[in-house]
């Protein structure tokens, strides 16, 4: 078995698929597939994938579509790639289980530093041997990488459960989104950032609180950051 990172480029352009190819083999062992039934497929037969790089514009099953299909098959981080840089579609992504989002054109170094913080931040949370821990009608195993609310299993994406696990370990504490962006995505806070952790903040929200619009888990503290008491 490969023991390199498992990564699946899906993109519908074999041009870009070769590029990101040529970036990535030194590092990972790198799949391709040219549409979102095939990276539905590839995913269900290799469930070994650690990443996956997903294009938006698609024929067929656009990437959001396929972002959702994939959430009932992995936890692996999804980085989008697009060549719109709108906010809704930065919401769509995130909305459809994605963890990060790269405009197109970028450069090399950027789609690297990318990869490199998704599959590090995903193998470290997945390799954790630590108790669980339960609050309210939360039950969370961290050594599991699971969590349940009122005893149902919630399925959380990768970055909504760092997120989560974050907080819970600085229970108490007001946590800034800079430094939640810096914990969970490992970069550095930079303009706009706060929006992407404030939409994955919301997706957490939606699955674990039983009053999204009144978060008696997740509380904002306004104009400081989040906390969990």
């Amino acid at each position: 078995m490969n023991s390199l990172p498992h990564v699946l480029i899906v993109d519908d352009d074999a041009d870009i698929r070769n590029v990101l190819q040529i970036l990535l083999k030194d590092k990972y062992f790198v799949a391709e597939a040219g549409d979102g039934l095939g990276a539905i497929e590839y995913v269900a037969a290799h469930p070994e994938t650690d990443l996956i790089i997903l294009d938006v514009m698609m024929p067929g099953l656009d990437g959001f579509a396929t972002c959702a299909r994939l959430r009932e098959l992995t936890k692996a981080p999804i980085l989008f790639l697009t060549a719109k840089s709108a906010e809704k579609d930065m919401l769509s992504a995130y909305g459809s289980g994605g963890d990060d989002f790269l405009s197109k054109p970028f450069s090399h170094g950027e789609l690297l530093a990318k990869v490199n913080s998704l599959l590090r931040r995903y193998r470290e949370y997945r390799g954790k041997d630590e108790s669980g821990l339960s609050i309210g009608d939360l039950d969370v195993d961290f050594s599991g990488h699971s969590v349940k609310c009122m005893g149902n299993p919630v399925a959380l994406t990768d970055t909504e459960y760092a997120i989560l696990e974050h907080l819970l370990k600085h229970r108490g504490t007001t946590v800034t989104a800079a430094e939640l962006y810096e914990a969970v995505w490992g970069e550095k806070f930079l303009s706009g950032s706060g929006n992407t952790v404030m939409v994955h903040v919301l997706n957490l929200r939606r699955k674990v609180e039983a009053e999204p619009s009144s978060p008696k888990l997740i509380r904002t503290v306004w104009g400081k950051g989040y906390q969990i008491d």
